[in-house]
């Protein structure tokens, strides 16, 4: 049997607000696979977003066990975890620091994590730059000079920059408009198919996940109620909670799809 890449077991979460107790994890338990895209599916509160701080040790769960390629991952994450397991947020403005150049700050990931030779580094965060489909002078820019999608690609560049395995991607295209995120959801499964990389891919928008998970997750009020294939969840939803989530997908026209085809398609249309 072959290992997962992260494994959770029987992890529960729990927070004290205001005096009392709220789960917002229960008894939660999945694996991912080396290579593949798990999508964590819900609405606002589902658990979703607790489950990936959990991985990312940003806290602690309060029972069961998050494992990392057969070994259970500490409560204090070292070096080694955080470079293997990096994280891109929703908005990546908030993530990267304004005062940094776009450069500045892809340079700090290798410095932290010592990855490459020193001389080398600088020439290497415009190598990163390019293979998230953006130019090499985009070093000098400040984060306010990029659009959304370019600022995205920067935060999805960071991540490379760690050589990481795992990479969580918390709601990663719902700031974006609808072009932009398909080109940027294009240029995720060309990066997981050339980097071997895996993704979890945490959404309130089951319409996103149709062209880049292999499986969903769905949860429903921080219990996991169904989880298969991203095919099966669509066509054949067995847990009502499902059948409503996916009734709520917009249905495109076909003028709606030829456009989107074409864009997936456009290999050097930049966000």
């Amino acid at each position: 049997m072959i290992q997962p890449l992260l494994s959770l077991r029987s992890v529960s979460k729990t927070f004290h607000v205001a005096g009392r107790e709220v789960k917002a994890v229960d008894d939660v338990s999945f694996d991912v696979a080396q290579g593949e895209c798990l999508a964590v599916v819900g609405e606002s509160g589902s658990g979703k977003s607790t489950i990936a701080n959990m991985i990312l040790g940003i806290y602690p769960q309060t029972l069961g066990e998050i494992a990392f390629k057969g070994a259970a991952l500490p409560a204090r994450r070292d070096l080694a975890h955080r470079r293997a397991i990096q994280l891109v947020q929703q908005n990546p403005l908030s993530s990267l620091n304004p005062r940094r150049t776009i450069g500045a700050s892809l340079r700090l990931a290798l410095d932290v994590h010592g990855i490459g030779e020193r001389a080398a580094r600088a020439e290497r965060t415009g190598q990163l730059l390019e293979e998230v489909g953006l130019p090499a002078d985009f070093r000098t820019r400040a984060p306010a000079a990029l659009s959304g999608g370019q600022r995205q690609r920067v935060a999805i560049a960071r991540a490379l920059a760690c050589q990481s395995e795992l990479v969580v991607l918390d709601e990663p295209t719902s700031a974006l408009d609808v072009l932009v995120q398909a080109r940027v959801l294009k240029l995720l499964a060309e990066l997981r198919q050339s980097r071997g990389l895996t993704y979890l891919f945490i959404t309130h928008d089951l319409s996103v996940v149709r062209n880049i998970a292999d499986r969903v997750a769905v949860f429903e009020k921080g219990r996991l109620v169904e989880i298969g294939s991203t095919a099966s969840i669509f066509e054949a939803p067995s847990h009502p909670y499902t059948r409503r989530l996916i009734a709520a997908v917009p249905v495109v026209t076909a003028a709606e799809a030829a456009l989107r085809q074409k864009i997936m398609e456009d290999t050097n249309g930049n966000a």
